[in-house]
């Protein structure tokens, strides 16, 4: 297997092992203060992520930080697209004040899981990410709104799979409230990962095979086993001459 592929996880949310987790990835999703983090931990998280070489991206929310951005809301459109540019912005700032300079942009929790399935809200989603920097790239899963609402505006977009989740017959994630949401063996993991990138294909809980596109591959932060998952991921990436690189928007 002759392949380039991120490696991604959502780090700054304060789940305490984030510089083992930037060691072995290539992408960070840094948590923007509306579900976790503030302006103090978002400079931090920057700076760790540039002395290790990791491609920084904005990771967007709901206002939601008593329930971590993971409850669905219903916001104007004005509201949603002044929230996703006022986190954008204040992070490309410290970002620039850092000396770095924010290469992609992925949604959290709910805001991320409505936008796959609802244009209107992509679309406002991938404007503001627009007019913030026409170069940003959007982390988001293949053929979905939020891949096609960005792609048509002319973003360009890393096309996400998940490590340590599991995934319905119609390609959408399973719901986290699911006893079967999540892969617990890092080993599973890791095969999951590599018959993705070899055949495009991963298995859903019914049993079925869905069609995937993965150029960039997460591995959630605040899983508690995130660090053995990012780990085992990685070696086999390696050991199948895959490498492993963040994604580069075009000049």
């Amino acid at each position: 297997m002759n392949l380039v592929v991120d490696l991604n996880s959502d780090l700054g949310e304060g789940a305490g092992h984030d510089e083992e987790i930037l060691d072995l990835v290539s992408s960070a999703n840094i948590a923007c203060g509306f579900h976790a983090g503030d302006h103090t931990s978002i400079f931090a998280s920057i700076q760790l992520a540039l002395q290790r070489g990791v491609a920084l991206g904005a990771h967007p929310s709901f206002p939601d930080r008593e329930n971590f951005g993971r409850t669905e809301m219903t916001m104007p459109p004005a509201e949603v697209y002044s929230a996703v540019a006022y986190q954008i912005g204040a992070f490309h700032a410290l970002a620039r004040a850092a000396g770095g300079r924010m290469n992609h942009v992925k949604p959290h929790g709910a805001l991320y899981n409505m936008a796959v399935r609802d244009r209107a809200l992509a679309d406002v989603i991938a404007n503001a990410i627009f007019a913030l920097d026409p170069k940003l790239i959007l982390f988001a899963p293949v053929g979905s709104h939020l891949d096609t609402a960005a792609t048509e505006l002319g973003l360009e977009t890393a096309s996400e799979v998940f490590a340590d989740r599991n995934y319905l017959a119609d390609g959408s994630l399973v719901p986290r409230s699911r006893s079967d949401a999540f892969v617990h063996d890092p080993t599973e993991a890791a095969d999951r990962i590599i018959r993705m990138l070899s055949e495009g294909k991963v298995r859903a809980v019914d049993g079925t095979d869905v069609s995937v596109l993965a150029t960039t591959v997460c591995v959630h932060g605040d899983n508690p086993q995130a660090v053995a998952f990012v780990r085992e991921v990685r070696k086999r990436l390696e050991l199948e001459e895959v490498m492993i690189a963040a994604p580069a928007s075009s000049p």
